[in-house]
């Protein structure tokens, strides 16, 4: 049976090579099942605290743990990688908001609260980025698409959990906080865009208006498109 040390040696190999977040039944495996998941999660804690301070630190997400770059370094690490990062509009990102505020939420939840149509572009966007997914059916004429964040959401903004997200602010607005989390995520998990565009646009090239104009899939809407802020209710 090896010793603590031991131990925290073999998981700091295997979550330092690692492509992946490594959940604990994961880590496990590497010791044969042979350590319970107490003692993984106090060897995790002892080696997050072995790597504070330093460039690189410990993570644990909503998937499992991984070792990632501190805030701190960004500045010098994007000096490796200056390419401009991709330019989400707002649609997208009130979009992603409204679902991982209120889900689940169909289309029709969405157009509701931000008083415009949804365009299936934007919906493509967050699907593609693995951020959203169906994860059933509402039980109403047409049985319109429940849409929920992923775990990669969560992982991708560093989260453990949605009980983590910034609580909204007065009037439901979304906060800041959560703004620049998307922000940085888009930046670390998807290709740069090298030109300007002219116009904000989303993540597949269509411009902000053209966004809002496409009929919902579950429930028609009349109210014509608007650039006023939109504000998000918390679920009752």
């Amino acid at each position: 049976m090896m010793n603590t040390q031991e131990a925290k040696v073999v998981l700091e190999a295997a979550l330092l090579t690692s492509e992946q977040p490594l959940s604990v039944p994961e880590l496990r495996r590497l010791f044969n099942d042979e350590l319970n998941a107490d003692t993984i999660r106090v060897l995790l804690d002892e080696l997050r605290v072995d790597w504070n301070g330093r460039g690189v630190e410990l993570a644990a997400l909503a998937t499992g743990w991984r070792f990632q770059s501190a805030p701190s370094m960004r500045p010098y690490l994007e000096r490796l990688n200056p390419e401009r990062p991709p330019k989400y509009s707002r649609a997208v990102l009130e979009t992603l908001a409204i679902i991982a505020y209120r889900q689940p939420v169909t289309r029709g939840d969405i157009e509701e609260i931000r008083g415009v149509t949804v365009s299936a572009n934007v919906i493509k966007t967050l699907e593609d980025r693995g951020w959203i997914e169906v994860i059933g059916h509402r039980e109403a004429p047409g049985r319109p698409a429940l849409f929920a964040t992923t775990k990669s959401f969560l992982d991708d903004l560093g989260l453990r959990s949605l009980e983590e997200l910034p609580l909204l602010e007065t009037g439901g607005q979304v906060p800041v906080e959560f703004e620049l989390q998307f922000a940085e995520a888009a930046r670390a998990t998807t290709e740069s865009i090298t030109d300007p565009a002219p116009a904000a646009v989303d993540a597949e090239g269509a411009p902000d208006e053209a966004a809002d104009a496409e009929p919902s899939a579950d429930q028609p809407s009349t109210t014509p498109p608007s650039s006023a802020p939109t504000s998000v209710q918390p679920s009752p």
